[in-house]
């Protein structure tokens, strides 16, 4: 019984994945984002290293991504009217969202920026 507790779960949390992926339009431009810069990865021969901080740095954005989800299909469920603190969690979540993009695109200036900087110079 057990087992097939566990394969709903990971049924639910895909289920949950593809929500985000299939309404939420920043999702999407994240994904598009992210298919680039493994992209460039590959061509730029990128070091484990360098692999796994990408990785982990673009599950940060579509994980935030997806909490900003449920924050804003928590307080849509709780009311539809205006309330300032239904404003102030949305804001919140969509700030998470902001600060881990950004962070993001540190992230790849840092480890892609000087190998891209060679390619174009050389």
């Amino acid at each position: 019984m057990q087992k097939i507790n566990r394969i709903q779960s990971f049924q639910y949390a895909f289920s949950g994945i593809w929500h985000t992926l299939k309404t939420q339009r920043n999702a999407q431009i994240h994904i598009c984002i992210a298919a680039i810069i493994l992209a460039l990865g590959l061509a730029l021969n990128l070091t484990l290293t360098e692999w796994a901080i990408l990785i982990l740095t673009m599950g940060f954005v579509i994980a935030t991504e997806m909490l900003n989800t449920v924050a804003e299909s928590a307080m849509d469920y709780i009311s539809t009217d205006f309330n300032p603190q239904i404003k102030v969690v949305k804001d919140v979540a969509a700030g998470a969202v902001l600060v881990s993009a950004l962070t993001a695109v540190v992230v790849g200036l840092l480890i892609l920026g000087p190998p891209l900087l060679k390619w174009f110079i050389l």
